[in-house]
């Protein structure tokens, strides 16, 4: 058993995906679009990205930006991005529904929930849209989702620790908080020991980095395409490599006694 916090690293591009990979990363979640909050990604970056990269991948499912709470068309949208999803070898889903009063989508939920089986479900950060995140927690358990990405209702996660810690008890194992927001190497570990988590999702400036490849690998019908000859993205590739690696290395704080 590893002696360290699980790392997810979202990202939105065929190089980012290998950087993480080569970074030390241990699970991605793949994206469309990171500047609105990630959609649904293209069939082809997802293809290419499972040719490629060993790691497991969670796709996300969102059909648009904006709100969380979907027409029905929306809500066959996102079916059919599940379904695809699972027809092209993705290990998770993420995705999130609130109702019009901003609580989670109970039903709703737990029917993409059981139509994605058997991969694993993360509820998004929508969870934090909730006014009362404990009776969110509930909701969410009750749709059979797998694991929670939330900041603790704040801006960052550093700033929800406190009530992050308070998800993970209430969570009592029934499902997995994975904290998200504005972590780094330089906060992870404070993070881990405040509130007792055992995965972690951050981005570490992933946002448009490797957009190119991103958008040259849809234009070529899921073939690979490298962008590494370009110098400058292969330099803030390897940077981005690097904070993964210094992520990683700062995530090992686990203390096995305290399981």
């Amino acid at each position: 058993m590893q002696n360290r916090c699980l790392l997810e690293l979202c990202v939105e591009s065929l190089d980012c995906s290998v950087a993480a990979e080569q970074g030390g990363a241990d699970r991605i979640e793949l994206c469309g679009d990171l500047s609105v909050g990630g959609l649904t990604p293209a069939l082809e970056l997802m293809q290419t990205v499972r040719d490629q990269v060993d790691l497991p991948i969670c796709a996300m499912i969102r059909p648009r930006p904006g709100n969380f709470c979907y027409t029905d068309p929306e809500f066959e949208a996102m079916r059919k991005e599940i379904a695809i999803a699972r027809q092209l070898g993705m290990d998770g889903i993420v995705l999130g529904i609130l109702d019009s009063e901003d609580r989670v989508d109970i039903g709703r939920t737990r029917e993409l929930v059981d139509l994605a089986r058997p991969l694993s479900v993360t509820f998004h950060r929508s969870f934090d849209e909730s006014a009362d995140l404990l009776c969110a927690l509930e909701a969410v358990i009750q749709t059979g989702a797998q694991r929670i990405l939330t900041s603790g209702g704040c801006a960052s996660a550093a700033q929800g620790a406190k009530t992050l810690s308070q998800l993970v008890e209430a969570a009592a194992g029934r499902v997995t908080i994975m904290p998200a927001g504005g972590i780094d190497a330089q906060n992870v570990s404070a993070l881990i020991r405040q509130s007792n988590v055992r995965e972690v999702h951050a981005s570490l400036g992933a946002a448009g980095l490797g957009r190119t490849a991103r958008l040259s690998a849809s234009s070529h019908s899921g073939r690979a395409f490298s962008s590494q000859a370009d110098g400058p993205l292969n330099a803030e590739l390897l940077a981005f490599k690097e904070r993964v690696r210094k992520m990683v290395e700062a995530a090992s704080v686990i203390d096995e006694s305290a399981r």
